[in-house]
């Protein structure tokens, strides 16, 4: 995995993620534009996490911290990209943001439906948490 590059999106990266979560990711969400991926880009310019390999967008991670809590959206890694790491490596780099802001606990939005992202993240060590419908991680101590 030498080849793989981990970085912050940037506002040139912007179009080029939203085609590739109509690839690749589950599910749509209503912040999925362009003005909404601006927003988060310009409030928190390191939150948005970009996998590249070979110069191409091989995954994404958004790791949004608010000052209280970690939380983990839009894991997506390209289907042909699948199954060679590139995913954990994301949520480590987002755990690292955590850890390195202070954050304790992460979870992650994962759809009900989506039984392959649920040993993704079981697999990462996130757990269900039924009683709030998301998936927590302790970070650190």
């Amino acid at each position: 995995m030498s080849d793989l590059r981990i970085r912050a999106a940037r506002p040139d990266d912007l179009d080029s993620v939203l085609a590739f979560w109509k690839t690749s990711a589950e599910g749509t969400s209503i912040s999925d534009d362009r003005s909404g991926v601006e927003r988060l880009v310009a409030r928190d310019p390191e939150a948005l996490i970009l996998a590249e390999r070979e110069g191409e967008l091989a995954g994404t991670v958004i790791a949004g911290f608010d000052g209280w809590r970690c939380h983990l959206y839009r894991l997506a890694v390209h289907p042909e990209h699948r199954r060679q790491g590139i995913g954990s490596a994301l949520l480590a780099a987002a755990e690292e943001r955590f850890v390195r802001l202070g954050g304790r606990r992460g979870d992650a939005m994962v759809l009900t439906r989506n039984e392959t992202a649920h040993h993704a993240w079981r697999a990462a060590g996130y757990a269900p948490e039924e009683k709030w419908r998301r998936w927590v991680k302790p970070l650190g101590d």
